[in-house]
């Protein structure tokens, strides 16, 4: 709800927005420090699981990449360029209040939470 606040003292929609702004660090940091707020709890770990998993999967395709140099011209900025566009959307889902879940990211974090 808008205007809600978070432990911290925090309105509810900034304090998800920032779980997003640093990855899984400020992911975890929210997660650690939010104890009753299920809004800013599922948006942190959600910030958890999804950079991780964008970070794993970076890792994995660098190797790909390095020996394919073709396919990094093609693939690497495309990855970003999403990447980034999802950062965005996810930041400003939280924002307006909204819970957004993707597909198995927010699952894992609703039961997490």
């Amino acid at each position: 709800m808008a205007g809600e606040k978070t432990s911290m003292g925090m309105e509810q929609n900034v304090a998800g927005l920032l779980c997003y702004v640093g990855g899984w660090i400020t992911g975890l940091v929210f997660f650690l420090m939010e104890k009753e707020n299920r809004f800013v709890r599922f948006h942190a770990m959600q910030s958890i699981v999804v950079s991780g998993a964008l970070m794993v999967l970076g890792f994995v395709l660098s190797p790909v990449l390095v020996l394919a140099p073709f396919l990094a011209v093609v693939i690497w900025p495309i990855f970003w360029i999403l990447t980034v566009v999802l950062w965005i959307v996810l930041m400003l889902k939280a924002y307006r209040n909204e819970t957004y879940k993707l597909p198995w990211a927010g699952d894992f974090a609703e039961k997490h939470i």
